[in-house]
């Protein structure tokens, strides 16, 4: 999910003596580099300065110093928290704008180890006097030093917090056995403030009702045991909301959606009813293998849908009254229009299936197909020859994942090749192996790129290392 991008605040902070202090005691113990790592441009003698942070090419002249003080701080609450604070020790100009900037207190960018990143994250907490723009607190630490993370969430320099991650994990991604842990007390002073929130592994059970975010418009969800009531409450208390995640969940056994305001809906494992989302652009499934049950009903604006799959018996997406269950060539009877860009992702690849997504979504402008076979010999000369007179085919980008020159997968693409008038951009995923000019040489006449309707199309072949262009 992007994050919108805040205003700078409006009242400037002056560094007294202790906060200086404490400031340069964390860049001192905790993230000054070391000299050896400083460009040599930099490296001065005691007590002096460095004239130059950024140099304008030729002139010598340090433009990024000269930017206002609103604009660097905005820069610097951006980068992330290492980096923010080592700020202070480029120039004299610099010294005061990290303390005066909204900060990005971020454990990501801090050492792993454990003691070191409760040590830092106090101090800074004890040196700035906010706002803060985000907080991301260390895995595991509300469940071990639930007191200090509470401690923390209690500092002034928080009072305004607009970002918040809270998750409850083991060191090296894995998440912790045993019952969740409730969330720290002093979560929801920020509920008047919060417009990002990440909770993961945690127990919601009796507060969730009581939620309400009035400014909120990230949401994400993982990993949480919550009822039907409880997770249906949390999204209601969120008036604005445009994004919402919900990841491996379980406890509830649908989702209602009625939001103006929502724009993104990302899950996995959903029975979700979309009721009426006026704003709704993006409709995404982050597991291909999971069921997954979704009806809309109402969201005219929406453009992207991803990714259908036919690996899970029990999925099924009900557009209208069109039903799409395992993808298959037979279940597409309605018009879906607004839908821009499809990503799905089958056993069996099969031109006959796509042909009918494309009936059902007609104004298709890209195609992301990921397939692990094709047992179809996509044969399209003799049986779709009227079709391909008559077929509006609007694709502008197709991805083909997996593809390994095998004939029905060269059918399947010549068939878009030769008829997709639009086509700006084809691009085939191959194996590691299969990248090499040879067999990029045999792709080229099987699929008769010289022949293409669209005389401006691209088309390349890729593969985890390397690109390699027709």
């Amino acid at each position: 999910m992007e994050t919108e991008a805040l205003a700078p605040p409006s009242k400037t902070w002056r560094m007294e003596a202790p906060e200086r202090q404490a400031s340069e005691e964390i860049l001192t113990h905790e993230l000054q580099p070391a000299a050896a790592d400083a460009p040599q441009s930099e490296r001065t003698s005691r007590g002096q300065e460095p004239t130059h942070v950024s140099r304008g090419e030729g002139d010598g002249v340090d433009r990024i110093s000269s930017l206002p003080d609103a604009v660097l701080g905005e820069i610097i609450s951006l980068l992330p928290t290492k980096d923010a604070v080592r700020t202070q020790s480029l120039a004299s100009r610099w010294r005061h704008l990290w303390l005066s900037a909204p900060f990005n207190l971020d454990h990501t960018s801090l050492p792993a180890d454990e003691q070191v990143q409760v040590r830092i994250i106090s101090r800074i907490l004890a040196a700035h006097p906010g706002p803060a723009r985000r907080f991301s607190v260390p895995p595991s630490l509300a469940r071990r030093r639930l007191a200090t993370v509470d401690a923390w969430l209690r500092c002034p320099a928080l009072d305004s917090l607009q970002e918040l991650e809270v998750v409850d994990e083991a060191p090296g991604g894995r998440y912790l056995w045993g019952e969740p842990p409730p969330l720290p007390a002093a979560t929801f002073r920020f509920s008047a403030t919060l417009r990002v929130v990440t909770f993961c592994r945690f127990d919601l059970a009796g507060i969730a009702e009581t939620l309400h975010f009035p400014q909120l418009k990230q949401l994400g969800l993982e990993r949480l045991d919550i009822s039907d009531t409880a997770l249906n409450s949390i999204i209601a208390g969120c008036p604005i909301l445009e994004d919402l995640l919900i990841d491996n969940c379980i406890g509830f056994s649908y989702i209602r959606i009625n939001s103006p305001s929502l724009r993104s809906i990302a899950m996995s494992c959903v029975n979700l009813i979309i009721e009426d989302a006026p704003s709704l652009q993006r409709l995404l499934n982050l597991d291909a293998h999971g069921a997954l049950l979704v009806s809309v009903i109402s969201a005219s604006k929406l453009e992207t849908l991803g990714c259908l799959s036919d690996h899970c018996p029990v999925s099924k997406l009900v557009f209208g009254t069109t039903v799409i269950q395992k993808l298959r060539a037979d279940c597409f009877t309605t018009v879906a229009s607004s839908v821009k860009i499809l990503a799905i992702s089958i056993i069996n690849l099969s031109l006959d299936m796509v042909i009918g997504l494309m009936r059902c979504f007609p104004c298709l402008e890209k195609l992301y197909i990921k397939s692990y076979g094709a047992k179809d010999k996509n044969l399209w000369r003799r049986k779709h020859r009227n079709l391909a007179r008559c077929l509006d085919i609007r694709l502008k980008t197709i991805v083909l994942k997996n593809y390994q020159g095998m004939m029905s997968q060269v059918n399947f693409a010549t068939f878009f090749v030769s008829n997709a008038r639009m086509l700006e951009f084809m691009r085939f995923e191959v194996r590691i192996g299969n990248d090499n000019k040879m067999f990029i040489a045999e792709q080229h006449r099987k699929l008769q790129l010289e022949k293409r309707a669209s005389r401006n199309a691209q088309f390349c072949f890729t593969s985890r290392d390397r690109v390699s262009p027709y």
